[in-house]
């Protein structure tokens, strides 16, 4: 039986975990076995998704095969954008000058910051009154 030959890669934004397999094919995209578009409704998390893609300018000689869990839709496109960069690493090491360059090899390690006890939330305050 031949291997599968695939590239993996983990991207990780806020509270989103994206898992991200590429695999020599045509081009095809999905994620949670869900077409791109169907998953990734604006064009805006579209865009953010594929930007590695863009840089390295290998778009259809893979299928991408991603699983996305937890955060928000937009944390999982980030998340997604990160894994896409790690595998397309792990396949051509010498795609990470141009990747770095663009900022796709950092992770965005800003998260949600935590409610303060004896307050409304991590910022808010209850109002004050003196009378």
């Amino acid at each position: 039986m031949a291997d599968l030959v695939q590239y993996y890669g983990t991207g990780r934004r806020k509270s989103s975990i994206a898992r991200v397999f590429l695999r020599p094919g045509s081009g095809k995209f999905t994620v949670n076995k869900k077409e791109f578009d169907v998953y990734f409704v604006t064009a805006q998390q579209r865009a953010a998704a594929k930007q590695p893609l863009g840089v390295s300018g290998i778009d259809e000689t893979f299928d991408i095969i991603t699983t996305v869990r937890g955060g928000g839709v937009m944390g999982q496109a980030d998340a997604v954008k990160l894994g896409i960069a790690r595998a397309l690493m792990e396949f051509n090491p010498e795609l990470r000058k141009a990747l770095k360059s663009e900022g796709f090899v950092t992770r965005d390690s800003r998260g949600k910051e935590r409610k303060k006890y004896g307050q409304k939330g991590a910022r808010a305050r209850f109002q004050f009154s003196k009378r």
